[in-house]
């Protein structure tokens, strides 16, 4: 494993979570603009699903490449040209009246940040030292889920007043901010200047990670996305839930949403200096999917709820839990993974949540066709804990598979080794987000379930 053999780099990491919360509060204001005016219009929940799929197949068709091209193609210049593509796009998107069109031109607005993500999670880590790691995550969710709050809210005010248009151009100036992060950054990966970020003594080419090859990762990310596909409908039946059953308007909505989000904020903090004192992988990833099933819990209990009021306690302890689950993964893929293949690794694993994520989309769309959002809220909550308990045991057998680490300052600024997994970084296979979020992180009830 790599990360900055010199002092923690904290301006890059501080431009990096600048854009990423700029960034992510223009991905959320425009997916919450076309949500609501979607739901307004009329459209059934088929439509919300249709428009939730575009805006994430890119995301898992496109991982192969998008991990390459962040590991092998200078981050500058990719953070530089799909910022300015995506304002492009979504300038385009402000003036788009067919529906058809709409569609097409959020699938190219996703494939801008089915590069960006990759790119971004990866350069975190080669700017810190690996202690301040669990730090330097925490504070890029924090961007993330700061973005993810204000987004839905700004959406439900400036839609309720101003129509579609206000917002998406608002939304399309938000991914500046990667082109002047692309600009200013001064730490870079992939092209030629991802020579120095490996550890001395490493092969120039490329380690051939797989992440068949590491078990550990392989049932984390299993596990995720299977939770993830179980409950991941309530994104697409929550838009009605709050709105048609609740009797709420598209600014209680937003109000309500941003409750998860800064619940995901708060879990961030409280869970980063546990992550930091938690050098053993194994026992990181069973705390993460029990945190999980305490997220999937608030969702069963908001079921029960008579008006939009008090599900903002409920998802703002849900959101806390999403939060600490985060960040107990993106260490974790930091961890276990070789410098050169993080790219790869950030995408793999945002691609296997936002596939099964899309299973929800699809599943929360055939299934308002048929019945009340109530009863299909408490079913994706109750599916989630089901998906919890399936995967518990075999996440539970990959977890006690891990050998026992080294000391825990072994691995400060020395490649060699790493103190929370055990394993050798030139090991390759076994090596090395949200939320997202970016990064890998992972949000449950709000749009667009990766952050």
């Amino acid at each position: 494993m790599s990360f900055t053999s010199g002092p923690s780099r904290w301006p890059d990491v501080w431009l990096a979570t600048a854009a990423r919360g700029v960034s992510t509060f223009g991905d959320f204001l425009a997916a919450s603009t076309l949500t609501l005016a979607l739901q307004s219009a009329g459209a059934g929940g088929l439509a919300v699903s249709g428009l939730l799929l575009a805006a994430t197949l890119p995301l898992v068709a496109l991982a192969p490449l998008t991990g390459r091209l962040a590991d092998r193609v200078d981050s500058r210049v990719l953070l530089v040209a799909a910022g300015l593509a995506q304002t492009g796009v979504c300038l385009a998107l402000a003036h788009a009246g067919h529906p058809g069109l709409v569609i097409v031109l959020v699938g190219l607005l996703a494939t801008g940040l089915a590069v960006t993500q990759p790119v971004l999670s990866a350069l975190v880590p080669a700017m810190v030292r690996a202690e301040d790691l669990p730090r330097a995550s925490a504070l890029n969710q924090s961007a993330g889920t700061l973005g993810t709050l204000a987004g839905p809210a700004l959406a439900g005010l400036l839609v309720g007043g101003f129509g579609t248009r206000p917002p998406l151009l608002v939304a399309a100036g938000t991914y500046l901010a990667l082109v002047a992060a692309g600009l200013l950054i001064r730490t870079r990966r992939g092209g030629r200047r991802s020579a120095p970020a490996v550890a001395v003594g490493a092969a120039a080419a490329p380690p051939a990670w797989r992440l068949r090859h590491d078990p550990l990762l392989l049932a984390m990310v299993a596990s995720v996305a299977g939770v993830f596909g179980a409950v991941g409908a309530i994104n697409v039946i929550e838009v009605f839930f709050i709105r048609e059953t609740l009797g709420s308007s598209t600014t209680v909505y937003g109000l309500v949403t941003g409750a998860w989000t800064l619940g995901v904020l708060a879990g961030a903090w409280l869970f980063a200096p546990v992550a930091r004192r938690l050098h053993r992988d194994g026992t990181m990833v069973r705390a993460s999917l029990a945190m999980l099933g305490a997220c999937c819990l608030m969702v069963l209990a908001s079921a029960a709820v008579p008006t939009a009021l008090p599900l903002v306690p409920i998802w703002l302890v849900g959101g806390v839990f999403n939060g600490g689950t985060n960040v107990f993964n993106n260490v974790l893929l930091a961890r276990r993974v070789p410098e050169a293949a993080r790219g790869r690794a950030f995408a793999v694993f945002g691609a296997g949540i936002q596939g099964a994520a899309m299973v929800g989309f699809l599943a929360g769309g055939l299934l308002l066709e048929a019945a009340e959002p109530r009863p299909l809220v408490a079913g994706c909550g109750l599916a989630g804990l089901l998906a919890v308990a399936a995967v518990s045991l075999p996440l539970r057998r990959a977890a006690r598979a891990v050998p026992q680490p080294p000391a825990p300052g072994a691995a400060s600024g020395a490649p060699a080794s790493d103190a929370g997994s055990g394993v050798p970084a030139s090991g390759g296979a076994s090596d090395g987000p949200g939320s997202g979020a970016a990064s890998a992180d992972a949000g449950l009830a709000t749009p667009t379930t990766a952050r």
